[in-house]
């Protein structure tokens, strides 16, 4: 149900139901929860995310969704993308609906490949998503194209995803883990701090966890690094302490 591998400091998380079209069950959710939490573990400095086959996800697996146990298990690996310290990229290669949809608005960031659609039929099975599903579509897609999504029930493909600002980068899951290299070199105090602040619009500015981080990150051996490569005209080689 699910392939991982090692790309330097770059995992690589596929989710191999092709026959399902990579539909999500409750198993599949813990095993991509537990193995976020091993890379992370691990040392790894990004994640990506993305589906073996034609599809990315085709939404929850309909054998099990209606029960509190899948429900459990959905929103549990949503949180651990969300709480990950490392940025998690999803490389969207095709249809992203549903619980598919919410597995890229979770991750981070979305590198969409042009087979690719987004759609939230919730309304069409009688179902329903929650109160963070609504508002993280709508901050990240825009709040026209989330009623498209919400209330018609409709798809946006990936040129319209991209033109609402839900797609951060047109490409291919290639694109998306050269990106994640990008990304792997850059400060992971600093990064695990802006994620921290962008995941918790709820909170005050001065929450404590906030000012710690902060401060942490001014307060760390990175910053002497940075300044250190800057005199030497050379890439920084960041620790993360």
């Amino acid at each position: 149900m699910l392939h991982h591998h090692d790309d330097g400091d770059v995992a690589i998380i596929t989710l191999n139901r092709p026959e399902r079209r990579n539909a999500l069950s409750g198993d599949l959710c813990d095993m991509i929860g537990e193995v976020i939490h091993e890379k992370e573990a691990r040392g790894s400095r990004a994640i990506v995310i993305t589906g073996e086959g034609t599809s990315f996800c085709s939404g929850a697996d309909l054998d099990g969704v209606y029960g509190e146990a899948f429900l459990v298990s959905l929103y549990g690996l949503f949180n651990k993308i969300m709480d990950a310290k490392m940025p998690v990229i999803a490389a969207v290669n095709g249809p992203a609906i549903g619980a598919g949809t919410q597995l890229a608005i979770a991750c981070d960031l979305r590198v969409v490949d042009s087979p690719a659609v987004f759609g939230v039929p919730t309304a069409r099975n009688g179902l329903a998503v929650d109160p963070w599903t609504i508002r993280r579509l709508a901050e990240l897609a825009g709040g026209g194209a989330a009623r498209r999504l919400l209330l018609g029930a409709g798809q946006i493909n990936r040129d319209e995803a991209h033109a609402a600002g839900l797609v951060d980068r047109a490409g291919t899951l290639q694109d998306a883990v050269d990106w994640a290299h990008e990304i792997a070199t850059l400060a992971p105090l600093s990064l695990a701090y802006s994620k921290t602040v962008l995941n918790n619009p709820e909170r005050d500015l001065d929450d404590p966890t906030f000012v710690d981080n902060f401060e942490a990150c001014f307060n760390s051996e990175d910053v002497a690094e940075g300044r250190l490569a800057r005199a030497e005209k050379r890439k920084p080689r960041f620790t993360g302490k």
